[in-house]
């Protein structure tokens, strides 16, 4: 397995482009620096009102995890974004869900690529693979992000943020 695709490995213009719609704006820090807004530290991406901070080691499945959080959250939780994007188990499952489907908009990730990295990094599923949980036990993410209007009943990203 080779390691996980990081943010120096694509433009980031590509993840720009994919986030422009929800009016998230990334911001760069560099290599040795402490990464503002991320909970998990390291090379975790940051999140604080709607910046999402990356280093150039940062994983795509990290900043894809943490904006789609961004995306998932009320609007009230937004406005008070920092650092802890919170939320309760199903918005966790509609958020590794999202991140999966936003992959396949990026011509240098795709789904495949974001399976294999989420299990790489050790996202754990019950079915104990990301692609089997997403093709096999993923319904009631699907549901809810069809109910929080961020998907289509055609696996499609509406492009909104939940209200």
């Amino acid at each position: 397995m080779k390691p996980v695709l990081r943010s120096q490995d694509i433009p980031l213009a590509s993840l720009q482009k994919l986030l422009m719609p929800y009016t998230l704006e990334i911001a760069t820090v560099a290599v040795q620096d402490s990464i503002p807004g991320s909970y998990w530290g390291g090379e975790e991406a940051g999140l604080i009102a709607n910046r999402l901070y990356l280093r150039p080691d940062t994983p795509i499945h990290s900043a894809l995890h943490e904006a789609c959080h961004y995306i998932c959250m009320d609007g009230q939780r937004r406005a008070a974004l920092h650092t802890n994007a919170a939320g309760d188990y199903a918005e966790e499952n509609g958020v590794c869900y999202l991140q999966i489907v936003l992959a396949g908009y990026l011509p240098e990730m795709g789904r495949e690529r974001m399976w294999a990295d989420m299990d790489a990094w050790g996202y754990s599923f019950r079915l104990g693979a990301t692609r089997l949980w997403f093709e096999r036990d993923a319904e009631d993410a699907q549901r809810w992000l069809l109910q929080q209007g961020l998907l289509t009943s055609g696996d499609q990203p509406t492009w909104r943020l939940r209200a």
